[in-house]
């Protein structure tokens, strides 16, 4: 970024986009040396907008990130960790002295709340299907300063997901999919992964339920799930790995399509269950790879 050079209260050069204090002229009038846009120190406290600032190129304004903060890979050795999910430091992120804080959704709701009360600045995102996500990517890129670049990564994303429509409309038949956001309770898909599964050629078995932004809402009984009838499962157990085997086990399951003929399949949650980028890229081609493999399988296979 072009920093802009101002004149301090005493005719110093200081520059535009760092922090500057406030100084009173002789007549007590506070006067501020510029205003803090675009932020040169931002904390992110989820994945999403650090693999997207990543991907803007704009990765040298974050100062701390989310524990779980993967992606690029560089980001665990370049970036402090400052929280988890519904969890921060938030003395350590004090010490950062951010002029930016990005959360998302209510489970953070407490973690605003104390960095707001600190005089913090927060944006707080809530995007919770794929029109949300580039909003997001739009959005983050006007707080910083970067519109357009922001907005040519989210049509190159939007290309992409039409792209992978385009070859969905050419497979032979749509298998019903399960996704499992979590084992105990099931929880199915939300709203972004429903629209992906869909996108790549398959039928969301509880595309009811993925409008609903609270887990608990999503919940769905081992009855609901054998009454479906899934092709095909795919688990992708946030912060735990999926066990097929134990997804089969349970009773009554063993009528179900995708049981029966051994399609149970995993996503990396830190691939689907990022509202952003990476949902949008590797997200897509693992569901894509998936419905791929169904479709290609004889008809008789999966009668």
């Amino acid at each position: 970024m072009q920093q802009r050079q101002i004149s301090g209260p005493h005719g110093e050069e200081q520059s535009a986009g760092l922090r500057l204090e406030p100084w009173a002229k002789n007549s007590g009038e506070v006067v501020y040396a510029a205003p803090m846009f675009p932020p040169e120190r931002i904390v992110c406290l989820t994945e999403e907008t650090v693999e997207t600032l990543y991907l803007l190129g704009e990765d040298r304004r974050i100062v701390g990130v989310s524990g779980y903060a993967v992606r690029p890979a560089r980001v665990r050795r370049e970036k402090p960790r400052v929280s988890a999910f519904i969890s921060a430091d938030v003395p350590k992120i004090l010490a950062l002295d951010p002029d930016l804080v990005l959360t998302f959704s209510d489970l953070q709701a407490d973690i605003v709340a104390e960095l707001i009360r600190h005089g913090v600045a927060v944006h707080a995102f809530n995007q919770r299907d794929i029109a949300g996500i580039f909003a997001m990517i739009r959005t983050l890129g006007a707080l910083i300063g970067a519109s357009q670049k922001a907005d040519e990564l989210a049509h190159s994303l939007e290309q992409r997901l039409a792209q992978a429509r385009q070859r969905a409309a050419r497979l032979p038949r749509q298998p019903r999919v399960y996704f499992e956001e979590w084992d105990e309770p099931m929880i199915s898909g939300i709203g972004w992964v429903s629209e992906l599964i869909e996108a790549t050629g398959g039928i969301d078995v509880f595309k009811h339920l993925a409008g609903q932004k609270s887990a608990r809402d999503r919940i769905v009984t081992a009855e609901a799930v054998i009454t479906a009838r899934p092709d095909i499962v795919i688990g992708s157990w946030c912060g735990k790995k999926f066990v097929p085997a134990k997804f089969a086990a349970r009773p009554g399951f063993d009528a179900i399509p995708a049981v029966r003929d051994g399609f149970l399949r995993e996503i990396k949650s830190t691939l689907i269950l990022q509202p952003g980028p990476a949902a949008l890229t590797d997200g897509l081609d693992a569901l894509e790879s998936i419905i791929s493999e169904w479709a290609s399988r004889p008809a008789a296979r999966v009668a």
